[in-house]
C-alpha cells in the first residue's frame, strides 16, 4: 500500500555486496549472485545496482536474460556492446543504454580499450508485462543537458528524448560542481531511489559518497547540494 509518511533509509557503499575476480570489481547495491542481504533485496520495481570496473580488453561474455529491462550507464571509459538482435555499439559517458530483454536476449559487454579501464553502473527493473519484445535504444545527453540540472534520460512515455523504460519509473541525472544545488519535488504516493555514481553529495543536509543509495518514500521535497563535486542518478518509482 502507498504511503503518505515521509521516509528515508541509507544504503551504506560499505554494506553493499563485493565481487572481485581478475577482470572485474564489482559493488552491489542490491541481493546479487553470490551475495544476499534480505534487507536489500531491491526496491520496488527497481532490482540491481551493480557498480562496475572492467579491466582493459575484457567483460562480460554472451549470457541470456529474459523479462527484465536492463540499462547500462557509464562513468568512464567504454563498454562494447552486442546482441542477439544485431546490436553492436560502443556506450560511453553522457549515454543513455536501454535493452529489454521481453521474451529472452543474449549479449555481451566489453571493455574495447587496450588500455583504459571502464567504470560504469548496471542497473536493472522489472518491467510492467512479460513477454515484451526484446529490443534496443542508445541515446546521447550532453554534458550541458545534465551539468547542475536533473535530466531525465529515461521514462515510460519516452518525453522529452528520454528512452523508453517498460515500468512507471522516471530515471534523471545529474553531473554537479561545487556550489551547485538542485531541488526536486517527490510526489504524495511515489517512491524515490538516489545512487551516489561519483563524488560527494548532500542530500537534505547529510552527507553522502559514491556508492550510497538512499531509498526515500512519501511526499517530499528534496534539496541536492555539492561542495566538492558529485554525479546522481534519481529515481522517481511508482
Amino acid at each position: 500500500m502507498a504511503s503518505n509518511t515521509k521516509t528515508h533509509l541509507i544504503h551504506d557503499r560499505n554494506s553493499r555486496g563485493h565481487t572481485k575476480i581478475g577482470w572485474l570489481d564489482s559493488y552491489h547495491t542490491f541481493s546479487f549472485g553470490n551475495f544476499y542481504d534480505p534487507n536489500r533485496m531491491g526496491f520496488r520495481s527497481l532490482r540491481v545496482i551493480n557498480d562496475d570496473r572492467v579491466v582493459p580488453g575484457a567483460g562480460f561474455g554472451t549470457h541470456g536474460h529474459r523479462d527484465m529491462e536492463i540499462l547500462t550507464y557509464v562513468l568512464e571509459g567504454a563498454v562494447e556492446h552486442k546482441d542477439s538482435l544485431g546490436t553492436g555499439s560502443i556506450i560511453r559517458p553522457g549515454e543513455a543504454q536501454i535493452m529489454s530483454a521481453g521474451t529472452g536476449i543474449m549479449h555481451s559487454e566489453y571493455n574495447p580499450s587496450e588500455t583504459e579501464p571502464v567504470h560504469f553502473l548496471q542497473i536493472w527493473i522489472l518491467p510492467d508485462k512479460q513477454g515484451l519484445q526484446p529490443r534496443y535504444d542508445q541515446k546521447v545527453f550532453s554534458l550541458e543537458e545534465r551539468r547542475g540540472k536533473l535530466r531525465l534520460i529515461g521514462a515510460k512515455d519516452g518525453r522529452d528524448g528520454a528512452i523508453i523504460i517498460h515500468q512507471d519509473v522516471e530515471l534523471y541525472t545529474s553531473v554537479l560542481e561545487p556550489g551547485d544545488v538542485i531541488n526536486y519535488h517527490l510526489k504524495p504516493n511515489r517512491y524515490a531511489w538516489l545512487q551516489i555514481a561519483q563524488g560527494i553529495i548532500t542530500l537534505n543536509g547529510e552527507e553522502l559518497r559514491a556508492g550510497d543509495g538512499v531509498q526515500m518514500s512519501g511526499e517530499e521535497q528534496l534539496e541536492i547540494s555539492t561542495n566538492i563535486g558529485g554525479e546522481i542518478l534519481l529515481f522517481d518509482l511508482a
